[in-house]
């Protein structure tokens, strides 16, 4: 139990997610397959930085999962960790991770993934949570460094391009969360976390929602001209965003937390299929060579 409740604490789905937009900047920037080193450090270096993140997360926000009814049953609201045992593997996650990106990839992706460990850590959970509506805006940049730290695993730099799936990542976080927070309200406002509908009420989320989403779909567009993606990325970047348009529009009619739900289980299945997208549409052209 002990062992398992150390994993728990770096939230592995979360970690599944991240490296499915790593894995896939990867891929796109490289055009291809980088060396496996290369992609094996990046993939274990941004889970080791992801785990320590949502361990100090969790660390900082215990007597706030211990209110709410989804969190109770974490190891440490639930008492099955100890405070000190969670702050030392977090610092052990973290520092293993910033070597293995350092030595395996480049200390540009390990000071990427470092930065993202700090808005996390340091601006979203300790800073903006308790205090801002817009905590899950700002805050939602750390969630879109990975595909940064891919890219630069693949192309060996930053470019325009890494800067766009930056962009799509930032823009999907707040419609993704506030979905969840209307469904979650309650538990919020229990808490004391000040996420937006808590605050400005349902309806000014919704529209939130509905602008964001519009907004998501743009950004997602931008990525054809700037990396000359083809017709593989173009059609299912439409067509999923078209569907996230319309799932956000039912949300705003509706007005119902089924909606709700059903957005924020369609925006991950989103966002998993459009990165997907992306590496087919980069890697059917290279075997057909």
């Amino acid at each position: 139990m002990f062992f398992q409740d150390l994993v728990r604490m770096t939230k592995p789905r979360i970690i599944a997610e991240l490296l499915v937009t790593t894995a896939a900047a990867m891929v796109v920037a490289a055009r291809g397959l980088p060396a496996l080193n290369v992609v094996g450090s990046t993939l274990l270096g941004g889970a080791l930085c992801a785990g320590a993140a949502a361990t100090y997360n969790q660390l900082f926000d215990r007597d706030i999962d211990l209110v709410m009814q989804r969190t109770r049953s974490r190891p440490l609201p639930a008492a099955r960790l100890r405070v000190p045992v969670a702050f030392w593997w977090g610092i052990v996650l973290l520092v293993l991770s910033v070597l293995v990106l350092g030595f395996g990839v480049s200390w540009l992706a390990a000071g990427l993934a470092s930065t993202g460990f700090v808005i996390y850590v340091g601006v979203y959970t300790l800073w903006l949570k308790r205090r801002s509506t817009q905590n899950i805006v700002i805050g939602g940049a750390a969630g879109a460094i990975p595909p940064m730290v891919g890219w630069v695993a693949g192309a060996g730099h930053l470019d325009i391009a890494a800067l766009v799936l930056f962009m799509v990542i930032f823009i999907w976080t707040p419609p993704h969360f506030w979905a969840l927070a209307l469904v979650r309200k309650h538990d919020y406002a229990r808490a004391g976390v000040p996420m937006l509908p808590v605050v400005q009420g349902d309806a000014v989320t919704r529209r939130h929602i509905f602008v964001y989403s519009l907004a998501l779909v743009t950004a997602s567009l931008v990525l054809i001209p700037v990396n000359g993606m083809g017709w593989i990325y173009s059609a299912a970047s439409i067509l999923l965003g078209l569907v996230f348009v319309y799932r956000a529009w039912q949300l705003l009619r509706a007005k119902d937390t089924n909606s709700a739900w059903r957005l924020y289980k369609y925006s991950i299945t989103y966002l998993t299929l459009v990165f997907a997208a992306m590496v087919v549409d980069t890697v059917l052209p290279v075997l057909g060579n």
